[in-house]
């Protein structure tokens, strides 16, 4: 589904980010991408996405070449990724209901379809009693099961969720990742980058390791080790 081959990021200066990067994702896996800050963990992503461009190499999305597809397209494969980040990009003003509503009606969704979807997916990541709450009313661990039923809505086929558990305590982080195995095995592909040895270890999911922009580990098992 996602392939990186022979992928190397600079920037001015030529600061390498990535250093000849190859690894493949196959749909409906579960990937964690660990890693100290600095190590490539946000370009890796941000390749995926198209929100950068490889210095050399090929980063592909079902076989097509990120960097070679035209905006149109470009925002097509965008529609199929779903992604969550560590400071969950909720809209304060609006409430739970409206904050997943306004992504279906971005994509141009009928108010018919989100009066249906929205209820549901919110059903799912356990807010359905708090759909008149505003964020700031929410937990951390609520925000960020929020955060997820943004990225869920418009049912992506990948789920990318950036350091979700960076500010949240154990207990809050256990539920978000038990959310993200969830989804996973409801057949979605997640690729979960993370700093947090305890989550990776207890996933037992397969785990990239990148140091110093090239990956040096690659575990089907499941290990945090750096």
């Amino acid at each position: 589904m996602i392939k990186f081959e022979n992928v190397t990021k600079i920037y001015k200066n030529n600061f390498v980010v990535l250093q000849d990067v190859s690894f493949e994702v196959k749909e409906g896996e579960f990937l964690s991408v660990v890693g100290k800050s600095g190590a490539g963990k946000t370009t890796l992503i941000r390749l995926i996405l198209g929100l950068e461009k490889a210095t050399s190499g090929i980063v592909s999305f079902n076989g097509v070449d990120v960097s070679k597809m035209y905006d149109n397209n470009l925002q097509q494969m965008r529609r199929r990724i779903g992604c969550v980040y560590q400071d969950y990009k909720l809209l304060p003003a609006k409430t739970v209901y409206e904050n997943v509503a306004y992504i279906m009606e971005v994509e141009g969704k009928d108010n018919d379809d989100i009066i249906r979807d929205v209820p549901k997916i919110l059903e799912v990541i356990g807010l359905g009693e708090k759909t008149n709450n505003f964020p700031h009313e929410l937990s951390g661990g609520e925000q960020q099961r929020l955060s997820i039923a943004r990225a869920l809505v418009n049912k992506p086929d990948v789920i990318i969720a950036d350091e979700p558990t960076g500010n949240l305590d154990p207990y809050n982080t256990y539920e978000v990742i038990s959310l993200l195995e969830k989804i996973n095995k409801s057949g979605k592909t997640v690729i979960l980058s993370t700093h947090d040895q305890a989550v990776v270890n207890k996933l037992g999911k397969r785990v990239i390791t990148i140091e110093a922009g090239k990956i040096v580990r690659d575990d089907a098992g499941g290990r945090f080790v750096i």
